[in-house]
């Protein structure tokens, strides 16, 4: 048999679509896949693209032999991740966890570095008909991060743009709320800042998140992240000044395949790790 070829749908490793051999083409909806592929509205080319079963998660033992492994949960993946940063306790660093997905990852992170813990609002901003294809970021400052090849094939107008922008930046609020509350975003400028996710595919979220945060003045900014795709990672370490990963894959097709349980993180989750908000009517 042939080798086989696959479209990945979603993020979270979850849904993946059978595709026919190189060269042809069949009906879906846009998203992003790992290997060489002509992308187009409707449908897809694909050129090339290895077999997913051929990129079970692993990771690089001392020895440098690859070692079969995936995180039990995000919270397994922050305390390995915590065990990589530890040398920056005695910076008096800040953590920074993404929400939702990445504040579980954080809040291990903060315990293990005895650091303060805060969040920093982003969304992704997703195509009109296929929500999980991101054609940007926006972070709860306004930051803004465009995809701009995917604009271009979408042929998505400033209308229509600005319509996505206005509707996460409303949820951004709203997050910032449930979170923070009335308190005042922790101050960074001179600080060593830690920005943690549960990992990191195409990286645009993470990009309008480090931008956000340069602005405000750190001295030092890591992002420390389980998994990241190796092109992500490239182009991330010319956002921050360092890139913290446990695994990088040669493909990376979803980060919820390297997690045994990736279940939704929900509000009352985040707020289960920072603790209630500050309330001016508390």
């Amino acid at each position: 048999m042939g080798t086989r070829r696959y479209l990945h749908l979603t993020e979270d490793g979850r849904a993946f679509a059978y595709c026919p051999p190189a060269g042809e083409t069949m009906a879906c909806s846009l998203a992003g896949y790992p290997g060489k592929a002509e992308r187009m509205w409707g449908q897809y080319t694909v050129a090339s693209g290895p077999e997913p079963l051929d990129n079970r998660p692993r990771m690089a033992s001392a020895n440098g032999d690859p070692q079969p492994t995936r995180f039990r949960d995000r919270r397994d993946a922050g305390r390995r991740l915590a065990d990589r940063l530890l040398p920056l306790a005695a910076e008096d660093p800040v953590v920074v966890g993404l929400p939702r997905g990445g504040v579980p990852v954080a809040g291990e992170v903060a315990a293990a570095l005895h650091a303060p813990l805060e969040i920093l609002a982003v969304r992704k901003l997703g195509a009109p008909h296929n929500p999980e294809y991101g054609i940007g970021a926006i972070a709860e400052d306004g930051t803004r991060v465009f995809d701009a090849e995917a604009l271009a094939v979408l042929g998505i107008s400033g209308g229509v743009l600005d319509s996505i922008v206005d509707r996460e930046t409303a949820e951004l609020r709203r997050r910032v709320a449930a979170y923070r509350g009335d308190r005042e975003a922790m101050e960074l400028r001179s600080r060593v800042v830690v920005v943690v996710d549960d990992g990191v595919a195409t990286g645009v979220t993470d990009t309008a998140a480090l931008r956000a945060i340069r602005r405000r003045g750190p001295r030092r900014l890591v992002l420390a992240v389980p998994v990241c795709a190796p092109d992500s990672a490239a182009r991330l370490r010319g956002e921050a000044d360092e890139v913290v990963c446990l695994a990088e894959p040669p493909q990376l097709y979803g980060v919820g395949e390297w997690y045994r349980d990736f279940s939704q993180v929900s509000d009352q989750d985040v707020i289960s790790v920072l603790g209630p908000p500050r309330n001016a009517a508390a």
